[in-house]
């Protein structure tokens, strides 16, 4: 394909060593040309690829110098868009880095849209969706479990899966349409109704090994929305800044400081934790401390994660019942805090009410138990027996939602199987299946949603 040239800034806006400036398309080398002062005098045009050249950049229109720069030269096809790319190495900062697009913008480049580098890279052929997806997955990373799940997808991990998977529909497909339009032939193999049941059984059961990852490939890149909740003044605040090890939260023995949610992101042993402490839940007269009350509540629905804390020197009340009510059927960790104090709540009570779910006991002022709360948190969501690079991760929101389609269409084809449904019915739905999981690696899927999914990527990616 051929488009015009673009040009973005590829690195973080603000002061730094190095900022770059990329530029891809056909004119790509020849606009840096026009504003570039190789030492040595050769033209980059002349250069090899893959090369690094020292100089200046020079504003065509009056010779002023503009910036002392070193410029790569990559040339198609063997480059991330599968275009011409240059990149110029400016030094870090606003105004320098911004003159250098300026020049490059008014010699004939385009202004980049939001990851219009990757999404030519995939219209391209150089990766497809997946591969796409997974560049912004690496980017917002917040593990290295995360990471490395990341990498996997864009090293085309998962997209091999998928393209097997669907290369069997189709080979499946193809028997079928040889047995409707050629039922003459006595050489070609019979597509019996056993032997459809078992290429149908066979890709529900990958699709289902996939869809098995999905909670923990999703956790890993979204986080897990964490929330604290308790009774005000047992701990919630200091268990917070105990998790981001910093003072993110202010700390008193005056029931009702936290009146609003904070959330900060937290890595605990792999498990990313978008950790939301929450104003003590309890009845209030104060009117910013009940709007308080009512936000933790919702965020409680919310959660995929519920971390109760309860007060070692205090006796259960009824507010405490009341949200062990609240929490039922939600993943909960419960933390007794405060064993720096003399016991007064009734801990037999406590494992009756916590229902099997564990239970961990802390005094956060001498930051006792942070170390046995972390291993509950990780063994509740990862066991440690499978790592990362052990399995093909689906994380991503839209493939797990094709993949759930894909696997009813496989569904309803095995029932029409069985019902005795004609098989040329049932090639209806497994032509489904194949058209939801070529979604998922682009192969069928509408511009209008690649133009969507491209626009969350930031300018120069």
């Amino acid at each position: 394909m051929d488009f015009d040239t673009i040009a973005a800034i590829s690195t973080p806006m603000g002061e730094g060593a190095i900022a770059i400036v990329r530029l891809s398309g056909n004119e790509a080398i020849p606009i840096a040309d026009r504003i570039f002062k190789r030492a040595g005098g050769k033209r980059l045009q002349d250069v090899d690829s893959h090369t690094i050249h020292y100089g200046h950049i020079i504003d065509p229109e009056n010779g002023q110098t503009v910036e002392e720069v070193m410029v790569s030269v990559m040339r198609a096809p063997k480059t991330f868009t599968r275009e011409d790319v240059v990149e110029i190495n400016c030094h870090g900062g606003l105004v320098s880095v911004n003159r250098v697009l300026q020049l490059l913008l008014t010699n004939g480049a385009r202004l980049a849209e939001p990851g219009e580098f990757t999404k030519r890279a995939f219209l391209n052929g150089r990766i497809d969706l997946s591969q796409a997806e997974a560049v912004i997955d690496l980017i917002r990373a917040k593990t290295d479990r995360a990471m490395n799940v990341a990498l996997s997808q864009m090293e085309g991990r998962l997209s091999k899966m998928i393209r097997h998977l669907r290369q069997t529909i189709l080979e499946t497909l193809a028997h079928v349409e040889v047995n409707i339009d050629y039922p003459e032939y006595d050489d070609v193999e019979e597509m019996t109704h056993q032997l459809l049941m078992e290429k149908a059984r066979y890709v529900c059961e990958e699709i289902n090994r996939l869809l098995q990852t999905a909670q923990q490939g999703k956790i890993l890149r979204e986080g897990l929305a964490t929330v604290i909740i308790g009774r005000p003044n047992v701990g919630k605040s200091s268990l917070l800044n105990n998790l981001v090890h910093d003072n993110k939260a202010i700390v008193t023995d005056i029931p009702g400081t936290t009146r609003d949610v904070i959330e900060e992101y937290v890595n605990v042993r792999g498990v990313p934790l978008k950790l939301i402490d929450t104003a003590g839940i309890r009845e209030t007269e104060d009117v910013v401390e009940r709007i308080g009350v009512e936000r933790s509540r919702q965020m409680v629905k919310e959660a995929d994660l519920i971390l109760f804390v309860l007060n070692f020197n205090e006796e259960l009340t009824k507010e405490d019942e009341q949200l062990f009510e609240m929490v039922s059927g939600k993943d909960i960790i419960v933390i007794v805090n405060k064993t720096d104090l003399p016991q007064k709540i009734d801990m037999e009570r406590v494992k009756q009410l916590a229902n099997g779910r564990p239970i961990v006991t802390t005094s956060l002022l001498e930051e006792q138990g942070i170390e046995e709360l972390e291993e509950a948190i990780s063994t509740l969501f990862f066991t440690g027996s499978v790592e990362a690079n052990d399995l093909t991760y689906v994380s991503n929101s839209r493939h797990i939602a094709l993949l759930h389609q894909a696997k009813k269409a496989v569904e309803e084809a095995i029932s029409g199987i069985k019902e005795g449904v004609p098989i040329d019915i049932v090639q209806i739905d497994l032509t489904r299946a194949w058209e939801l999981l070529g979604e998922i690696i682009g192969d069928t899927v509408h511009e209008s949603l690649i133009d969507q999914l491209f626009s969350q990527f930031c300018l120069g990616k």
